[in-house]
């Protein structure tokens, strides 16, 4: 394998980062929804918890693309 291959191949993996937090942020919201269905009194109490956690997930994103982008600036001599 090149140097090339490895960095592709790396990029691709802290970019699969992305396909968590995805699934994170709609198991949030899709709670969220749920919640609210169920108890519509509760939205202010919950809401600020789900902002928080959307924050975090958001975060892990985030960092697999700052990983994807040091990755990417390396060059093979």
């Amino acid at each position: 394998m090149t140097d090339l291959g490895a960095i592709a191949i790396g990029m691709g993996l802290a970019a699969f980062g992305f396909f968590g937090a995805a699934l994170g942020i709609g198991w949030i919201f899709s709670t969220m929804i749920a919640t609210l269905g169920r108890q519509p009194e509760v939205e202010g109490r919950v809401a600020k918890y789900m902002w928080i956690g959307f924050a975090l997930v958001e975060a892990i994103a985030l960092y697999g693309l700052v990983i994807a982008f040091i990755i990417m600036g390396l060059r093979p001599k």
